[in-house]
């Protein structure tokens, strides 16, 4: 029966459909819900995994087994898996083995807009690239057969709005598929005698996907009655090439982004007066063109920035449109903002206000970096807090001036700790703070080694963070409540004043995990508030200033109490001391 899914949904669907027996995967937006949806699916083991590299080794060792194999990461996670990727690249697969990449062009979520179809050329691996959900389902499936026909990873590439957007499939029936394994270390042991064998193995085989790419139905020509232009796109480009123009040009449709066909290419480009190539991001396909001598139209009408809509394609192609309905007055702005009663805040706020160079990492906890708490100086990768600072301060005089390096929790298994042991090793200084907030708070609440659950939510091992560093080398290893703001202001103080490596460890669940209970609402006393907005220094979205007094959101407040520690005349207090 027919039924709406998710693109993630839909990609979940064709592992399990496909005969996918593993899947490990990091969590990252826009990717996260493949792997939460597949979990479902009591055939197929499902995991989360430290790290991307992490997850996307042990997905090799599953279709060394003999296992249809998957694992998922957004675009800036397949950067981690990068070793691995190339590598496997060389040795092939047994079982089928499918990675799946989500781009975020518009960086939703994300540090960067990088795409990801560099990847498939540079390692050599196949690409599939999806437009919708019921293309997510049957490219899934097909990427296994595929890559055991190839012998080869196939990368199944996603974007946001794939991802994200819902549309019409048709699940069908699981099959199961399996193999045995058989010793092989010409093929899997990529020593240079053996990795040299490798490549004319992987050059023939990419030759191979170019023919096979040459008529496959995925790589489709649709038919228009103006051939004045013809377009060649993919993904959700072709969405709104098609909604825009509907069935006025020819188009050429791309399922498989790489390697891309040739001849079908110049046949197309033949057909037509004047070939557009409209892809977000880089100029992909358009360079590709060009290297086979097609003259084409591409970024020099569409931008290599952002996400493209349909009114965008409309004007870039000269096509009139219907733009919809549009209000007169601006949108006002809504920047984001750490929840209320989010853990935190206190520590931020007290960054902020011991003037500390801190360097910060990825997580929700990066949103200390805007005003009003504005405490972080940089955010560029997962794990590069504590690494950077150890940098800084051994590039530079800090004597007598404070750094920290703040990362979360789970950011810290994924890829902070061998950053802890270069301090320990190297006899650096500083001191990390490990914003321990008991979950995978950005990405949507999933479970990490630090938790004590698996994705599943069954009881697994607990990591320890503070034996954990005591182990790595750090002798000065502390426990804070972030809500004390007098204990985290004496922490930062004592540690960073110290001439040897410490890590502070600020505990706190996230204050919207169900399981966490709340206090009563502060409440604020008009009588006594002077309209200082020393409570607004926290930049909480339950505290507003209404009449020049404070005014509590009821609705919003978690009762976390904070902001009363910074009001010197007791207007905010706890419900229970009133």
């Amino acid at each position: 029966m027919k039924t709406l899914m998710l693109g993630n949904e839909a990609v979940a669907r064709g592992l399990y459909e496909a005969g996918c027996s593993f899947v490990s995967s990091y969590p990252g937006t826009p990717s996260t819900e493949i792997t939460e949806c597949v979990a479902l699916y009591k055939e197929v083991y499902a995991e989360w995994a430290p790290n991307e590299k992490v997850a996307m080794e042990a997905a090799f060792g599953a279709s060394l087994a003999g296992k249809r194999s998957f694992c998922a990461m957004k675009h800036v996670g397949l950067n981690v898996a990068a070793d691995p990727l190339f590598t496997m690249g060389y040795t092939g697969v047994n079982g089928g083995m499918v990675i799946g990449v989500a781009d975020d062009a518009g960086m939703h979520s994300s540090q960067n807009e990088q795409d990801s179809r560099h990847y498939a050329r540079a390692s050599k691996i196949p690409m599939l690239e999806p437009a919708d959900s019921a293309e997510a389902l049957a490219f899934t499936k097909l990427a296994y057969d595929l890559s055991e026909q190839f012998d080869t990873p196939v990368f199944i590439k996603m974007c946001t709005r794939v991802s994200h957007s819902q549309s019409v499939v048709q699940p069908g029936e699981r099959i199961e598929v399996s193999k045995t394994y058989e010793k092989n270390p010409q093929k899997y042991i990529m020593m240079p005698g053996n990795a040299k064998l490798r490549h004319p193995i992987v050059e023939e085989r990419t030759r191979k996907l170019v023919q096979w790419a040459e008529t496959c139905e995925i790589n489709r020509i649709e038919e228009g009655a103006d051939r004045s232009m013809g377009i060649i796109t993919s993904s959700t480009s072709y969405q709104y090439v098609k909604e825009v123009c509907g069935d006025k040009y020819p188009v050429m449709k791309l399922g498989m982004i790489w390697p891309l066909p040739e001849q079908k290419i110049r046949d197309f480009a033949a057909s037509v007066e004047t070939l557009v190539i409209v892809e977000e991001l880089d100029s992909f396909v358009q360079t590709h063109c060009k290297e086979l001598g097609i003259a084409c139209v591409g970024k020099e009408k569409f931008s290599c920035i952002g996400e493209f809509s349909q009114n965008l394609v409309a004007e870039k192609l000269g096509v009139e449109t219907q733009t919809g309905i549009k209000l007169d007055a601006a949108i006002p702005p809504r920047p984001p903002v750490m929840c209320a009663g989010c853990p935190h805040r206190g520590l931020f706020y007290t960054l902020a206000k011991n003037k500390v160079t801190a360097l910060g990492d990825i997580g929700c906890y990066t949103l200390g970096a805007v005003p009003p708490l504005a405490a972080l100086d940089t955010t560029i990768c997962m794990g590069a807090s504590i690494s950077g600072m150890h940098g800084f301060t051994k590039a530079s005089d800090t004597e007598g001036k404070k750094i920290v390096a703040v990362i979360g929790d789970s950011t810290f298994m994924h890829s902070g700790m061998t950053g802890l042991v270069n301090m320990a090793y190297n006899e650096s200084c500083g001191t990390v703070i490990i914003v321990d907030n008991s979950i995978t708070g950005m990405t949507g609440h999933q479970q990490n080694p630090t938790t004590g659950f698996n994705l599943k939510g069954d009881p697994a091992a607990k990591i320890d963070l503070e034996t954990l560093c005591r182990a790595i080398g750090i002798r000065r290893v502390r426990v804070v409540d972030p809500y004390d703001l007098a204990a985290c202001d004496a922490a930062i103080k004592e540690e960073t004043a110290v001439n040897e490596p410490s890590v502070i460890i600020s505990r706190r669940p996230c204050a919207l995990l169900k399981y966490v209970k709340h206090n009563k609402p502060i409440i604020a006393d008009n009588d006594k508030c002077v309209g200082c907005k020393a409570c607004m220094k926290i930049g909480c979205p339950a505290i507003s200033m209404v009449d020049g007094k404070a005014k509590i959101d009821n609705t919003l407040c978690t009762g976390c109490g904070v902001c009363a520690q910074l009001c010197k005349l007791d207007a905010l207090q706890a419900a229970k001391e009133v």
